[in-house]
């Protein structure tokens, strides 16, 4: 049946586009692409096959006024250098694992070490630095990225030869889903994680102290002085953790607490409320200078809040200027810290013939 002009109006209209370039060769002289993903609203997401690093993401603030508000670099070369995982795919274990051992099935693993004596999201060479593999590019009214990349048996001392697939879509209503899927021919440990740092002002120059968090969790991690769990969940009642209703970051940022202090601001694992029930909204962040809102779904037990404490104004910011300390925060959504090594935490668990798949969801608005 021929279309008539409404209907080829809508489907332009729904349309999201998907372009490839090139965004340079690494120091190993591997090719690296950049996918630029542009809905009907104008969110433009940038990705590249160097980390799956989100190098940026524009949201349109109450005025209308499309601005980037994740931090990320100009160039490959800053990529690879050190860097605090600016945008990136995070494996095989999101956060901290104690002294970078653990036991699986009466074998004990060691591994790199990246943060003092830890191993810190999968060691010296984790899934940040590496080049993914492109399965499948799609448009329409989703705008589809899948990448894959192969970790094999006792990389950065991990067992078993790890698949691990993550499918980047950006959909009309202005959400970023990110599905990761993982299999093994060994049984394994894995807790993926996505490590973009926002600032919704969209001005890099600016902290994010002047923005509001909610988090749906009646309890948070505590930490050592190397900031691994002590292995006990603390209510959030009555802490500066408290984020059960909306409140600035910069509230109880400097509180006089021994939490805060360890982690010289917020870099803890919060426990998500109705861990039982799976994908449901977890968290939002809303800065009233633009209007934007940022909403976190997800299926996972947990959230890392970190208020980019660790920034020190020493890398550089894409339109001039440098990262200053707190110029983003990161909403990572996870299992526990270290939970090989802490028997009361949901099992990171990945056995041969199971398939770990868990979906988070990034998505914008403006009021």
């Amino acid at each position: 049946m021929k279309k008539d002009s409404a209907e080829i109006s809508e489907v332009i209209t729904k349309s999201i586009r998907v372009e490839k370039g090139d965004y340079g060769v690494t120091q190993n002289g591997e090719k690296v692409d950049i996918f630029t993903i542009t809905n009907k609203d104008g969110i433009v997401v940038n990705i590249i096959t160097f980390g799956g690093r989100i190098t940026s993401l524009t949201a349109a603030d109450k005025n209308g006024k499309m601005e980037n508000v994740v931090l990320g670099f100009e160039n490959l070369e800053q990529y690879e250098k050190d860097n605090p995982f600016f945008g990136a795919l995070v494996g095989r274990y999101g956060n901290r694992i104690a002294k970078g051992k653990f036991s699986l099935n009466n074998t004990d693993y060691t591994l790199a070490k990246n943060n003092g004596e830890n191993s810190l999201h999968g060691g010296v060479k984790g899934f940040d630095k590496v080049v993914w593999k492109v399965l499948e590019v799609n448009e329409g009214d989703k705008g589809v990225l899948k990448l894959s990349y192969l970790s094999k048996d006792m990389e950065e001392g991990f067992p078993g030869n790890l698949t691990t697939i993550v499918t980047y879509t950006l959909n009309s209503d202005n959400s970023l889903d990110v599905l990761y899927e993982a299999t093994t021919d060994k049984t394994t440990v894995v807790n993926l994680t996505q490590h973009s740092y926002f600032n919704l002002s969209g001005d890099f120059s600016q902290t994010i102290l002047d923005h509001e968090v909610e988090i749906d969790a009646d309890s948070y991690i505590p930490v050592d002085s190397g900031l691994i769990p002590t292995g006990d969940l603390a209510t959030v009642e009555g802490t500066p953790f408290d984020f059960r209703k909306a409140k600035l970051v910069s509230q109880d940022i400097n509180a006089d607490n021994e939490q805060i202090e360890l982690g010289g601001g917020f870099d803890h694992c919060w426990v998500l409320n109705d861990y039982e029930s799976g994908y449901r909204s977890v968290a939002k962040a809303y800065h009233s200078g633009s209007g934007r809102t940022l909403e976190v779904f997800t299926d996972e037990p947990g959230i890392q809040f970190y208020s980019g404490n660790f920034l020190d104004g020493t890398l550089p910011a894409p339109n001039g200027g440098t990262y200053a300390k707190r110029s983003g925060f990161c909403l990572e959504t996870q299992h526990y810290p270290d939970s090989p090594n802490q028997p009361k935490f949901p099992s990171v668990t990945l056995e041969l013939g199971d398939k770990y798949s868990t979906k988070t969801t990034f998505k914008f608005s403006a009021k």
